[in-house]
């Protein structure tokens, strides 16, 4: 490979292939570069981005464009430049490693290394000119370049001290396995973090933080507390009522840069929306708030519109940009609703906050905030949807934001997972279709054996699977399995989970790594616990394997589940609020609800029951449905129960106690209204 060249030209990410062009002597991430680097005795810059960031566009035009910055970057260091969403572990990796230094992290990261990849010092976003507080890229470059050459022994000690950190971060500290009232307790606690006045939590920017409201929600229905309930509703309500969400198009932004959840930081990414759609699905499960059933139906309809790849599988992410401007493509001024809507703008005005000032940099961001928290009567929602559609018909015509199209493993099983729950609550198979079709296209085109890849883009999958992959497609898999019935997907969501046990389980001291065993790339394989904007590998897994526990009754899975809450759990004490994925899992594994369904596949009862046991919020089902003989384990509870009368038949079991026999759907739902507590 010629260093003296940028090599991104070979590469499929879109965020790579934006930076083809620099005069920066870019090269991708690998072993060869890695060796060439060690060869030359040459320190490496390494940029991580993707290709919806803003501030990632800004710093390529200012400096990665530029030729005197360029020729900075090629004389004194090796340049990678990584696509954080390829290679996830190595960004959790360095990403960590700024935090170590005393710097807050985030996108650009500008990393510093070793020829071996190991870092010595960092940062995120740097103008090519001192401001902002910030020093100018040139001033850094030639500073660190010094520091490099001229004092070894430093750049050395610096080596250490970070590496030993990072080895650190992966110390486990066990403790018990947190009991449903401890859990409870939590849960209550994060209420002293949340703003009660605007949802989410205090100050901004704000996120989503679906799975800590996930958890919120669960806690506030298991112990009926009205304060939790109205908090994490609250939270949805501005949410889909701010400029957060996308009112003509659908869809969330990342976050909101402000504490209203007016001006969002415009991209849209699939794992945010996914989480989401599920989020206001269990929502409405209790409140039957028709605003939760629109976003989630409008939602959806944008990634079935918009986000889906030849094939059937999902798109990475909207850029936040088009014609160089973050949100141009968003947002509105007073005259173009005008002459677009006529006699009816002063109405779209009034419900979508439009005047002549702007509510944001002079222009208009629509939301619904100003307007009311809730739907206005059924006439009026129509006239508003008729008006929306005409002025998405004339924004399509805009120049577009970027779209990344790689279709990433972990990102399309949440979305699979969420399309699943949303098809049957609301009686939407067309949405079970699709779901089925991404999880055709993950196995046939990222499937390698048992094992599974992470990326894929034009015709080309690379990268090995890592955690997070394995979890969401287990969990999407169990979830077909629970819809169908069908054998394969939980052969399936059982070969994955013996994947995670010989790549990534961690046998010393418990818990699963990012990366698997053979991963070489790394100077510390990352134990990640903390749920960020995608909840933690070692979360999801916990939920997986209770599940998993609860429908086949193989003691293996319960022994690796609560190993593996153990060996966390001493930090749930300080670390609750950024642990809601472990916790969700404890609470399914002690407080399971199995659910057995015996009737003929195809079968209107069938059917019914089905829809019965989606219909209700029951967060830690685990439900079977058999077609024939009970072929259940010897250890679930139902096991040998038949069917009555030859009639479909449910049975519901908390513990080794099992229900009485229910044979019309009628009867289920009553059975699952009336148990002693919401179970999960």
């Amino acid at each position: 490979m010629d260093l003296g060249r940028n090599n991104l030209g070979q590469e499929t990410s879109p965020y790579l292939l934006q930076h083809q062009t620099n005069p920066v002597h870019w090269q991708p991430w690998s072993p060869d570069v890695l060796a060439a680097a060690q060869q030359a005795n040459k320190p490496i810059l390494l940029s991580v981005g993707y290709a919806a960031c803003h501030w990632c566009h800004v710093m390529a035009h200012e400096s990665f464009e530029d030729n005197e910055i360029a020729g900075l970057m090629n004389e004194l260091f090796i340049n990678i430049k990584l696509d954080r969403e390829e290679r996830p572990d190595l960004d959790a990796l360095y990403q960590n490693a700024l935090a170590l230094l005393g710097q807050q992290g985030g996108w650009p990261l500008t990393m510093f290394l070793t020829p071996k990849g190991e870092p010595f010092w960092g940062g995120t976003y740097f103008p090519k000119q001192a401001k902002y507080g910030r020093p100018g890229f040139g001033d850094v470059l030639q500073s660190i370049a010094k520091i490099y050459n001229n004092e070894p022994e430093n750049v050395a000690h610096n080596v250490k001290q970070i590496n030993n950190a990072l080895l650190r971060l992966n110390n486990t500290k066990s403790g018990d396995i947190p009991l449903p009232e401890t859990i409870d307790e939590f849960g209550k606690s994060c209420l002293q973090m949340m703003d009660l006045t605007n949802g989410g939590t205090q100050g901004a920017p704000k996120f989503p933080q679906p799975a800590l409201l996930s958890f919120l929600w669960r806690c506030a229905m298991r112990t009926h507390d009205e304060a939790l309930e109205d908090t994490v509703k609250l939270t949805l309500d501005r949410m889909s009522q701010g400029g957060i969400y996308d009112h003509l198009g659908g869809g969330f932004a990342r976050y909101s840069v402000d504490d209203q959840w007016l001006v969002p930081h415009f991209e849209k990414m699939l794992y945010d929306n996914a989480q989401l759609i599920d989020l206001l699905t269990d929502a409405w499960r209790v409140s039957k708030n028709p605003l939760y059933r629109q976003r989630v139906e409008e939602t959806i309809d944008w990634i079935l519109r918009e986000m889906r790849v030849s094939g059937g599988a999902f798109a990475a992410s909207l850029d936040a940009d088009s014609e160089g401007e973050e949100g141009r493509f968003y947002v509105w001024d007073q005259s173009e609703i005008e002459k677009n809507l006529t006699s009816d703008a002063a109405l779209f005005a009034r419900y979508y906050d439009i005047s002549a000032a702007g509510n944001w940099e002079g222009h208009n961001i629509p939301n619904r905030t100003q307007s009311g928290l809730s739907l206005a009567d059924d006439e009026t929602e129509a006239a508003l949807a008729d008006m929306r559609q005409i002025l998405l018909a004339k924004r399509d015509k805009r120049v577009r934001p970027g779209w990344d199209d790689k279709v990433l493993t972990d990102w399309n099983a949440m979305t699979i997972a969420a399309l699943c729950d949303a098809a049957m609550v609301f009686r939407r198979p067309e949405w079970l279709d699709y779901a089925r079709l991404a999880y055709n296209f993950i196995k046939r085109n990222l499937g390698q054996d048992e094992k599974l890849l992470h990326s894929y883009r034009a015709g080309r999958s690379q990268h090995a699977g890592m955690l997070e992959d394995y979890a969401h497609m287990i969990r999407a898999a169990l979830r077909l399995f629970e819809i169908s019935g069908s054998m394969p997907y939980l052969r399936d969501a059982e070969n994955w989970a013996e994947q995670v046990e010989t790549q990534f389980s961690d046998p010393r001291l418990g818990g699963y790594f990012q990366s698997a065993i053979d991963s070489s790339d790394l100077v510390v394989r990352s134990k990640p616990i903390t749920d960020g904007a995608v909840p933690s590998g070692n979360g999801i897994m916990v939920q997986n394997l209770a599940k998993l526990y609860s429908l086949t009754g193989n003691a293996h899975y319960q022994t690796r589940a609560e190993t593996t809450i153990a060996c966390f759990a001493g930090r749930l004490r300080d670390q609750f609020p950024a642990m809601p994925s472990l916790l969700l899992g404890a609470e399914m594994l002690q407080n399971p609800l199995q659910i057995v369904i015996l009737a003929p596949m195809g079968s209107a009862d069938l059917y019914d029951m089905r829809r019965a046991v989606f219909a209700a919020y029951l967060p830690n089902r685990a439900m079977t449905i058999l077609p024939g003989d009970n072929t259940l384990p010897e250890s679930h509870p139902a096991f040998g129960k038949t069917r009555i009368d030859d009639k479909a038949t449910a049975y519901v079991c908390q513990g080794p106690v099992c229900s009485a026999p229910v044979t019309s759907s009628e009867d289920l739902v009553k059975l699952l209204s009336g148990l002693d507590e919401k179970p999960a």
